[in-house]
């Protein structure tokens, strides 16, 4: 018998999957908003810092629909060809958001080198000025609006946007400074060099960015920490004889688990359903929309040896949870 637990849709779970949309339409307008205007300032000011900053602007509008386009399809029903939900759309939109902040690293980087070889000014500051002044103001409005949805809804894509535009708000302070610094005090190169120092930040945001997506695509195991408190709260029931083949992973904004826990083999199938049901509640109520597959085996029973096995649920030689030993130790991510 396995017992199955799925999370009905909840007010909870239709508010974050609002909020997301949201979110990404929020992006994606201020990404609009903000390549008109620098468009304008390259114009004006003939300034290669700007124009730099004009592309990574594009590439934002990419991104912000990509990042649109996943929770939107994340945020879909589960329907007969996709079972488990359709979450993993976030962590593909968070990839293609790492490819374009990438790209966008090796592009600024190659224009900071090239421009400080060539020592190109300025032509005018004032426009770039005031432009990334603006940038900036709306960035840090989209930024604390990402950081309230991130708080509540703990969506990939989301997050993924927010590294890049909290990189923005870099390039765009480092687009006045450098304006201010050539035109004004007349020291050239120093564009150059914020442009590349950038363009490294850059590229480190989106390698963090992508080890999430990856373990999110490739099923990683909960962090240790909260596959330790889903045992303390497993072990509380009563009639549990112990736990094994624990499995977890995470799919956009959705927790998945499976487990076989060993019950007293007398038990009658009506008695083994009343125990499942009851760890169910118990568990729904601590990780709420969390979906919980358990599979009830007779005390001592195993269907394969190995790594499965091992009862979590007893304590280890020195008192701590097998789970340390058996699921990754207390440093794994």
């Amino acid at each position: 018998m396995t017992q199955t637990a799925a999370p009905s849709p909840t007010v909870a779970t239709t508010s974050h999957a609002d909020l997301n949309r949201r979110a990404a339409m929020a992006s994606s307008a201020v990404a609009l908003l903000l390549l008109g205007l620098k468009g304008w300032a390259v114009v004006q000011s003939g300034s290669l810092a700007m124009l730099g900053s004009l592309a990574d602007t594009a590439l934002d509008l990419v991104a912000s629909l990509a990042t649109l386009l996943g929770v939107w399809i994340a945020a879909m029903p589960d329907d007969h060809n996709h079972r488990f939900g359709h979450g993993k759309a976030e962590a593909l939109a968070a990839l293609f958001q790492v490819i374009l902040i990438s790209f966008s690293a090796l592009g600024l980087a190659w224009r900071a080198v090239t421009q400080f070889l060539a020592g190109a000014p300025a032509i005018e500051a004032e426009s770039g000025i005031v432009v990334s002044a603006i940038a900036m103001a709306a960035t840090l409005a989209l930024l604390a609006y990402q950081r309230m949805v991130i708080a509540r809804t703990g969506s990939l894509a989301i997050s993924t946007d927010n590294v890049h535009y909290k990189s923005d708000l870099a390039l765009n302070l480092a687009v006045i400074v450098a304006l201010v610094i050539e035109h004004y005090l007349h020291l050239p190169g120093t564009d150059a060099v914020f442009a590349f120092g950038i363009a490294l930040w850059l590229a480190w945001g989106a390698w963090g960015a992508s080890q999430e997506a990856v373990d999110q695509l490739m099923d990683h195991e909960w962090p240790i920490e909260k596959r330790e408190r889903f045992l303390e709260v497993v072990a509380q029931h009563p009639e549990l004889r112990g736990l094994h083949d624990l499995r977890t992973r995470t799919s956009g904004n959705r927790d998945f688990v499976q487990f076989h826990v060993w019950v007293d083999g007398t038990m009658s199938v009506a008695q083994a359903h009343r125990v499942m049901d009851e760890i169910e509640e118990k568990l729904m109520s601590e990780f709420p929309g969390v979906e919980v597959l358990i599979h009830p085996d007779p005390e001592g029973h195993v269907d394969e040896a190995g790594l499965g096995a091992t009862d979590l649920l007893a304590p280890g030689p020195n008192g701590e949870s097998p789970a340390l030993a058996v699921q990754g130790g207390p440093g794994e991510g």
